[in-house]
């Protein structure tokens, strides 16, 4: 793999956050959390997991937030493109190419992705959207204000992650794995979602091999 992956990751969350997805899509980014990554750790709450009453039907996702034709799934195949996919009728994407950071790997073409819930839908009912009213559970799952919410994988990598949490799966790609723990904890946090004990010590272990990075994650 000869892709510079930091500048790549870098580079997509900049124009995420200048304004690469839709304004009528985006939470509001005040007030905001800033603090490392394993300060954030330590503040997640810990409980236990409640999936009682989980469906995925609960979570509506995939809308067309600002009705420019294009879904939830399609703005976020547009704004991660390393190489720009043509856009047709009814937002069809044709060509691109599109870097899979969890495996390394580059693919061509839309077919081959999945777009993945950083922290799944189950895992995040689990956490706490068990208690939350329908429209903040569309808000979740259609996450457009936060570029670490919703993320362009290999369909195989997403299917293997299924809805597990840092303690029993975590990506492929050696060199991934900080910025995972990075996006999972920064989902957690803007969402206000719980960590189960196993979860926290996994986040913890894996926070110690990697650069402190400080994160700004707006709370939603």
């Amino acid at each position: 793999m000869t892709l510079n992956k930091r500048t790549l990751i870098c580079t997509l969350a900049a124009v995420a956050l200048a304004g690469g997805l839709p304004a009528a899509a985006a939470q509001a980014h005040d007030p905001t959390r800033v603090g490392s990554v394993r300060e954030l750790i330590a503040e997640l709450p810990v409980a236990g997991e409640v999936r009682a009453g989980y469906e995925r039907s609960k979570f509506r996702h995939w809308i067309d937030a600002d009705k420019d034709g294009c879904n939830t799934r399609m703005e976020v195949l547009k704004a991660e493109a390393v190489e720009a996919p043509t856009q047709g009728v009814n937002c069809t994407l044709s060509d691109g190419q599109w870097f899979s950071y969890y495996d390394d790997a580059l693919v061509s073409g839309a077919s081959g992705l999945d777009i993945d819930h950083m922290v799944p839908l189950a895992e995040s009912w689990d956490s706490g959207a068990y208690d939350w009213t329908p429209e903040r559970r569309q808000a979740y799952a259609n996450d457009l204000g936060w570029s670490r919410s919703l993320v362009a994988v290999t369909a195989r990598t997403n299917r293997q992650k299924a809805d597990q949490d840092p303690s029993t799966w975590m990506p492929p790609a050696a060199d991934a794995q900080c910025h995972y723990v990075a996006d999972w904890v920064s989902v957690k946090t803007r969402w206000q979602l719980s960590v189960d004990p196993a979860e926290l010590q996994a986040l913890q272990q894996a926070a110690t091999a990697c650069p402190d990075e400080e994160l700004a994650v707006p709370l939603a």
